[in-house]
Formats: C-alpha cells, structure tokens, sequence
C-alpha cells in the first residue's frame, strides 16, 4: 500500500454557533456567489442546527462545527475535531 499526504491548502472558515453566526455565514456567502442559487436555497436555520445544500445532499451543522468554503468555492460543514485536526490558522 502506498501513503499520500494532503496538499496544503488555505481555506476560509467560520465557526456556526448560534442565529448571529448563521447570519454571519450567509452575509458570508452572499459576499462570495456569483451562481445562479439562493441564500435560502443553500442554507437554512432550524434551531439548533444550521442545513446546508452541498454538491453531495443536504448536511446539517451543529453548533461548534465549522462552515469552510472550499477550494472550487464549494460550502460545507465540518465537525471541530476534524477541523483542529486538519487545519492549522494561517496568521
């Protein structure tokens, strides 16, 4: 079996935890689509979780996960183990 490393790569990301962050993250969005969708038809709040519409289904967001904007502009959530274990901040 052979090994591979991950590429290092910069993402941007912000950490959903409540309605402010969720409104946040869509004023986020806004700012970065250039697509033909919707704020609402991306992402929705359904206390306490945050959906997002990603290219592979619907996948919800608990308070504490991440929401990254991928290197295609893609967005999705991300759990904060798997976050702090993947990513480092860049200063």
């Amino acid at each position: 079996m052979k090994r591979y490393r991950k590429k290092p790569v910069e993402i941007e990301a912000m950490q959903f935890t409540d309605l402010d962050s969720y409104l946040k993250i869509v004023e986020w969005w806004k700012a970065q689509n250039t697509g033909t969708l919707t704020a609402d038809e991306v992402f929705t709040f359904k206390r306490p979780i945050m959906l997002v519409a990603t290219l592979e289904g619907t996948m919800s967001a608990n308070p504490g996960d991440w929401i990254i904007r991928g290197v295609k502009g893609e967005f999705y959530p991300c759990k904060p183990d798997i976050f702090a274990a993947t990513y480092d901040e860049v200063e």
